[in-house]
């Protein structure tokens, strides 16, 4: 039998209060009173662990800052499961989008630290990419990969103004049109390399 969790520091609380009333109602709307409140303690032991509320949020950006897990699925397999996780994401009831995209919406692009942050975790994602498109012998890998968080940001845009999970399809049908355009066969069954390229998948 597993040991039961260890019980959350001060520190872990206050941070994953944050982190929750950040994301859902906006970092400028909460202050650091109403974290306080929300977990029962002083402001002054919430200093205590944060110094400030920008410290605050650099640290609730840097937890929500998680990188894709490896993965033995073909690569583009891969890069289409992408928006089926989009999908699920945006049928949950606390959705509220990007939360890098909103901190820098709500906070201004002056703000250095919080787009640091912000532009990491984008580009991030568009390495993830272009690292699934190499492995697929992609030539244009660079662009492909920057085209495709361009449909997953649109997506996420396009779900928040209509709330329809749907948008997510829409972007894995046109990423499966530039995959193609790209050589990549994503008909049938797992999606993989064109053989007139030339080029074999990795093997998983």
């Amino acid at each position: 039998m597993a040991p039961p969790p260890a019980p959350q520091t001060m520190k872990e609380r206050i941070l994953e209060t944050a982190d929750k009333l950040f994301y859902l109602q906006g970092i400028r709307a909460i202050g650091v009173d109403t974290i306080a409140a929300e977990i029962g303690i002083s402001k002054r032991t919430l200093y205590n662990h944060f110094p400030s509320k920008d410290a605050l949020i650099a640290a609730y950006l840097e937890r929500r800052f998680v990188h894709a897990r490896p993965s033995d699925k073909p690569p583009a397999e891969q890069i289409l499961g992408t928006f089926d996780s989009l999908e699920r994401r945006f049928s949950a009831k606390d959705f509220r989008g990007c939360p890098f995209v909103n901190a820098v919406a709500e906070l201004g692009p002056t703000d250095r630290a919080v787009k640091k942050i912000a532009i990491a975790f984008k580009e991030s994602r568009r390495v993830w990419f272009r690292e699934r498109l190499t492995e697929l012998g992609v030539a244009e890998a660079e662009a492909l990969a920057t085209q495709l968080v361009l449909l997953v940001d649109g997506s996420i845009a396009q779900d928040l103004v209509r709330d329809d999970p749907a948008m997510a399809r829409a972007a894995k049908e046109a990423a499966k049109v530039l995959l193609r355009n790209a050589g990549v066969d994503v008909g049938g069954g797992a999606a993989k390399p064109t053989a007139t390229r030339g080029k074999r998948a990795p093997q998983q």
